[in-house]
Formats: structure tokens, sequence, C-alpha cells
């Protein structure tokens, strides 16, 4: 039943108007990363929508959206790193907590000392959009690469508020 489960996800993502799917990459590690940023959920949906996004679903009848997942590089496509773009996949639940993030692919000089460490993708899980995100401040510079962690804070903090305000609704607010 879990991979006749599974193959109807995977269907279902690949039918819609976008898929899921990154040049390269293939389904099952899309999948992987979407189930790393929300373990609970059941299903994800086709990405779509605008700002381009897809839907985690998961409770108790596996069609409560439960979050929003979507690339830094598709909310704010002007963002660049030293090296260029810096994509990352970001989580967000229904309240604007980010429940995760990874760095998919950038071509920095010196990535594995800078946004590649673990630590810097660590720090972003369980901050709310409305925190400063503010290297030096609530974001720790895990290396010295000035403008790549510059660049990759901002693009993290741009596109989870851009999200947060288009998907969202505000606290006391029906949706």
């Amino acid at each position: 039943m879990h991979l006749l489960k599974r193959l109807v996800v995977v269907l279902t993502l690949l039918a819609g108007t976008g898929t899921v799917l990154v040049r390269g990459q293939s389904t099952d590690a899309q999948l992987a990363r979407l189930k790393q940023l929300f373990p609970s959920a059941t299903s994800f949906s086709p990405k779509g929508g605008e700002p381009p996004h897809i839907k985690a679903y998961g409770g108790p009848k596996s069609d409560t959206v439960v979050g929003y997942a979507f690339w830094t590089t598709e909310v704010s496509p002007l963002e660049r790193g030293y090296g260029g773009p810096i994509v990352m996949l970001v989580g967000i639940d229904t309240k604007g907590i980010l429940s995760g993030l990874i760095v998919t692919d950038h071509h920095e000089p010196y990535g594995d000392f800078s946004i590649d460490r673990p630590a810097f993708a660590a720090q972003f899980r369980g901050k709310d959009v409305r925190d400063p995100f503010k290297l030096g401040g609530d974001i720790d510079a895990v290396s010295r690469a000035t403008i790549t962690m510059s660049s990759a804070v901002r693009a993290i903090r741009s596109s989870a508020r851009r999200v947060a305000r288009e998907l969202i609704a505000p606290p006391g607010t029906k949706p």
C-alpha cells in the first residue's frame, strides 16, 4: 500500500501544471527533500501558483495544507551570491515558521566553507518570517564568505516573507 500511495503522489506531481523536479534530479530525490522539510506530510501538490510553490498536505484526512515549499531563486530571482544564484528549497508552515532549508545548487567557490555547512541551514529551522534575519544578529555568519552569506540570507528572508504575505492569512483572520 505504501508503494501505491507513493506512486500516486509521483503521478500527481508529474501530471499537474508544473512538477517539483529540478533539472538533473530524480523524482525520488525531490520527494525526499520535500519529506525532509515536512516529515508529517502525506502528499505534495505540483508546483504552481504565484509565487511558485508546492503545497504539503497532511492532517487526519491528508487533505489539510500543512505548509509550503519553494525555491528562493523562483521567488526572489534577482538575488545573487558571489558565484551566481544560490538555489535553496525552503519550507514554511501555515503559521509562518520555517520548517527547514536545503541548499540544492550553487556555484560558490568556497561553498563547503560557507553555505554548504549544516550549521548554515540548521539555524533557519524554527525561525518566524517576522524575525529580523540579520547576518551577525539573529543569523550567525558561519563563514567569512560575506557576499555569499549576505545574499543567501537576503534571499531566504525576502522569499519567505513574500510566500507568507501571499499564501498565509494573518493571525486572527480566516484564510
